[in-house]
């Protein structure tokens, strides 16, 4: 009855020999482990965190196969001579000066529409309107109307033409040229500047209104 020791709801646990010795970990009356509960041996992990799951050390995933073109790129990349990547970034640049010089952005009808989907609908600069006029500027040797354009490309355009200039001589000809190393917080630092820029320049109040084009 009352105080017995239950394993289940239907009998009661069987009674221990009186000669027997209790084992060193036993409870004291009333404070039993449920049935199907063994006492841990160790630090019991913190709920939720399940110890080290040991996966089967026979299972073995096998690498994704390539698609076609994929690998047709690939076989390109390592028959192609090692000049050959930097000349067709080459071949991008000089097509939009080319682009640039050729379209001339500086002149244009005063009833032109603005080819910037964001100007062309809210009227607003976005981060890269008067980056081509800036572009125009520079290869004309004007560099203050091309930073009266877009003031952050001509600060950024020589650091930019140096990371060119060493990873296609690098790649290309074999050439030691020091790379610049940017870290994280310069690389935020510049695009908070000009997330920052990106703003004022579309402010009505002096002296902002002479950033905007």
């Amino acid at each position: 009855m009352y105080g017995d020791l239950v394993t289940s709801v239907d009998r009661p646990a069987t009674a221990p020999h009186p000669d027997a010795e209790a084992p060193a970990h036993a409870e004291p009356h009333g404070h039993a482990e449920p049935y199907g509960h063994a006492v841990p041996s160790g630090p019991a992990e913190p709920y939720g965190h399940p110890g080290p799951v040991a996966w089967p050390a026979e299972v073995v995933y096998q690498p994704v196969e390539p698609d076609r073109f994929t690998r047709m790129v690939l076989r390109l990349h390592a028959r192609a001579p090692r000049w050959a990547v930097p000349l067709a970034a080459l071949a991008c640049v000089g097509l939009g000066m080319t682009y640039a010089l050729i379209s001339d952005p500086t002149r244009s009808d005063p009833d032109a529409r603005p080819t910037c989907l964001l100007k062309l609908t809210t009227g607003l600069d976005c981060p890269g309107c008067g980056g081509t006029r800036a572009l125009w500027y520079v290869l004309h040797g004007d560099l203050p109307a091309a930073a009266r354009h877009h003031f952050l490309f001509v600060f950024a355009l020589p650091f930019l033409a140096w990371l060119f200039v060493a990873w296609a001589g690098n790649r290309a000809f074999g050439w030691r040229l020091p790379e610049p190393q940017f870290s994280p917080k310069v690389l935020g630092g510049f695009l908070a500047a000009w997330a920052v820029f990106s703003v004022v320049r579309n402010l009505p109040w002096a002296p902002f209104p002479s950033l905007y084009v």
